[in-house]
């Protein structure tokens, strides 16, 4: 008959077991996304977004470019998420209420309804209309990426955790598959 002092050694062990899998899995498969802590991201600098991308994300060409400068990223990259975020509609509104070019979750409208820990998740983000300015939603959204990769030191990871809650990896990759389809 095993103890309680037994089995929470066997879980503990367990779990142990698990992460460090994962770990291991995702380790593996990361390494080309890495970023130094000291420079903002070692992702290829080019000073203009892709010649490729549609007219819908070319209109914002310098509001990108400029964007890229300031947080020194790559501008394809943020190309890339503008064209899966709202293909380039700043007015886009998702049904989950995520708003503009790269669809942050605001604190109010629908987004207001979402609780964590007994109080809106979002109740520190910037309104609907401010994100509705795409100079101000591409700047925050860009923040929080940056903060992300510095956090996780990986643009998957970064991506993942900027992403759709539920999405999984399949929402970074998707972005970085966009990524190197427009380089």
């Amino acid at each position: 008959m095993m103890t309680k002092i037994h089995f929470g050694l066997f879980m503990g062990i367990l779990l142990v077991g698990i992460i460090t899998s994962r770990l291991s899995f995702f380790t593996a498969s990361a390494h080309a996304n890495r970023i130094d802590s000291e420079t903002a991201v070692s992702l290829p600098q080019q000073n203009v977004i892709s010649a490729k991308f549609p007219a819908s994300i070319q209109r914002w060409k310098t509001l990108i470019e400029m964007t890229a400068k300031k947080y020194n990223l790559d501008p394809n990259l943020i190309a890339s998420l503008i064209l899966i975020e709202s293909a380039g509609d700043p007015q886009a509104i998702s049904s989950s209420g995520a708003v503009g070019l790269i669809q942050i979750m605001p604190r109010d409208g629908i987004a207001a309804s979402f609780l964590c820990m007994n109080r809106p998740c979002f109740h520190n983000r910037p309104t609907k209309e401010e994100l509705l300015e795409p100079e101000f939603n591409l700047d925050y959204g860009i923040e929080l990426l940056i903060n992300l990769l510095h956090q996780y030191g990986d643009l998957r990871d970064a991506l993942f955790h900027y992403g759709p809650i539920n999405a999984g990896f399949a929402y970074a990759d998707s972005v970085l598959a966009v990524y190197n389809q427009y380089q």
